[in-house]
């Protein structure tokens, strides 16, 4: 079984754009951990447009609640960043090579260029009892380089495996996706996943067995306004006879 972890980024987002806390991102995380989720992922990013670092703290807490279930904290590991996670202490941080002013994540390490960077910052987590993975390309021979920096598991940037769902190469992509999570575990390495996984392609790459765990946010957000839409457009309509 592939664990579920929930990004709740979008929520933060659609709070802040209007001032107020509504949608209240702790309340959309405790739904979302009772309906039985795994984990909450936030990637809060220093200019505080969606999840916050003050929605590290409060998730955190929220967890005391909810035992075995695992908070997820994503970014680039710059300074302020760093030091919220390692006060936070989440179970699980990914780290991710993110330009401060990027819209979103579009690209793995290059470990053979940035681990003198990583090794000081991994130990660093590690040392604190969390869990390090590092945002990856899906290329097998970067694992090993992957494992010998520190890193306890990889999570596979699947922007490409999304795209290419259901067109003409696909299964060529899908081998390449698993022959780098096979790469993965061959050394010690547990694999995760994210970007772009929704309803459609998120089972495909995960029924071999290898994927221990997804991360799913802007597609989850999207596909609920999706299937919730009507129900309550019908509900406003029935208040207003």
């Amino acid at each position: 079984m592939t664990h579920l972890s929930v990004n709740l980024n979008k929520i933060g987002l659609l709070r802040n754009s209007r001032g107020r806390d509504y949608p209240n991102l702790v309340d959309m995380a405790e739904r979302t951990l009772k309906l039985g989720a795994f984990g909450i992922t936030i990637h809060p990013r220093p200019d505080q447009r969606h999840a916050t670092y003050q929605d590290a703290h409060d998730v955190k807490e929220l967890l005391k609640r909810f035992p075995g279930a695992e908070l997820n904290i994503e970014g680039f590991p710059e300074a302020q960043f760093l030091d919220v996670v390692l006060e936070v202490e989440p179970d699980q941080c990914t780290l991710v090579p993110d330009d401060p002013n990027q819209l979103t994540s579009d690209h793995g390490w290059n470990i053979a260029r940035d681990q003198d960077a990583l090794r000081p910052v991994i130990a660093k987590l590690k040392a604190k009892g969390i869990r390090v993975v590092l945002f990856m390309d899906p290329d097998p021979e970067s694992m090993v380089l992957a494992k010998e920096v520190g890193a306890d598991r990889v999570e596979l940037y699947t922007e490409e495996y999304a795209n290419a769902f259901g067109k003409t190469g696909f299964e060529d992509i899908l081998d390449n996706y698993q022959n780098a999570a096979q790469a993965a575990l061959d050394v010690g390495l547990a694999v995760n996943a994210g970007h772009d996984l929704d309803l459609n392609n998120v089972q495909t790459l995960c029924a071999p067995g290898r994927i221990m765990e997804v991360s799913i946010g802007h597609a989850l957000t999207v596909e609920a306004l999706d299937l919730g839409w009507d129900n309550v457009v019908k509900a406003y309509l029935a208040k207003l006879v």
